[in-house]
């Protein structure tokens, strides 16, 4: 699964990979897989990333387009 999202809201954000990698307590190339859809994101970094960007893990899935859980 491609998680377009991911890089969407990193470059929406002005973070550089290396930085999201950093915060995660991960390499740069396993982030890089992540947005690529060629690693499975563990729940546990998708729970880090929906709070980092103050959205929903579902909008990060792309199971729905509302940001936050309250729509």
């Amino acid at each position: 699964m491609y998680f377009k999202r991911l890089r969407d809201l990193r470059e929406d954000n002005d973070y550089k990979q290396s930085k999201i990698a950093e915060y995660l307590g991960i390499a740069q190339t396993v982030y890089s897989r992540y947005e690529r859809g060629y690693q499975t994101i563990p729940v546990e970094h998708l729970i880090k990333l929906s709070k980092l960007y103050q959205v929903s893990t579902d909008y990060l899935l792309g199971l729905t387009n509302s940001i936050n859980n309250t729509d």
